[in-house]
């Protein structure tokens, strides 16, 4: 066989074996599309689809573990550093609507906490594990003690079940902290942020997505379910 034989020979059976153990793979189904936050078989809002896009596209996580607080859905998604999604479920949010934290709330004592005081602050926060008086929490903002953490229970507003129903109309019910399944808390929340810090993106609910989220500006939209 010629030198030139065996060349096209070799060539010809690269390719053959590169057909066979998928290096030339329909890009279609080669995973996620770049740049893009993934939500598997979860649905999601239009603007949390956004947010969590945004996040993975500029690297605003920095590569840490983030979530995704949607508080009109009443829904968190806890993400991978690759934006790829961990775990989703059910969230109980401050009684009252509104954006913004009062001044100084963090100190008062519950009881001196108005109803119409009583929010879940939107915004970009740097979020560690600790503990408040009793057990095991994500903080969020500490000094305004706001933090998400398992579902209180064994009080006279009936949280499980509020976390159980299929609207989310009842479940606007805590002082301002993110009440969500014990469950979901200790299987997905715990190892995200095991040993590490992470970001926290709770989403506006009377604000804008860009008064909110410096640096936000992808108003694309995109599909409600992903």
């Amino acid at each position: 066989m010629s030198s030139y034989a065996r060349t096209t020979l070799t060539a010809l059976l690269l390719y053959v074996a590169s057909l066979s153990t998928g290096v030339c793979a329909d890009p279609a189904t080669a995973g996620s599309a770049p740049n893009r936050a993934g939500f598997g078989t979860e649905q999601a809002s239009p603007d949390a689809g956004r947010i969590a896009d945004w996040v993975v596209a500029s690297g605003d996580n920095r590569g840490l573990p983030f979530v995704i607080v949607d508080k009109r859905a009443a829904t968190v998604f806890v993400f991978r550093s690759d934006g790829q999604l961990r775990g989703a479920a059910p969230a109980l949010l401050g009684l009252a609507l509104g954006d913004d934290t009062v001044p100084g709330i963090g100190t008062r004592p519950l009881s001196k906490i108005l109803p119409e005081e009583r929010t879940t602050p939107a915004g970009r926060f740097v979020a560690t594990l600790g503990r408040d008086l009793k057990t095991d929490v994500l903080w969020i903002d500490y000094d305004a003690a706001i933090s998400l953490h398992r579902v209180i229970t064994g009080t006279r507003d009936n949280r499980l079940a509020r976390l159980a129903t299929a609207t989310v109309a009842d479940n606007r019910i805590s002082y301002g902290c993110i009440n969500v399944p014990a469950q979901f808390f200790d299987e997905v929340v715990l190892p995200a942020f095991k040993g590490t810090k992470g970001i926290v993106y709770v989403l506006p609910e009377v604000r804008s997505l860009s008064d909110v989220f410096a640096g936000y500006r992808d108003g694309s939209p995109r599909a409600a379910s992903n």
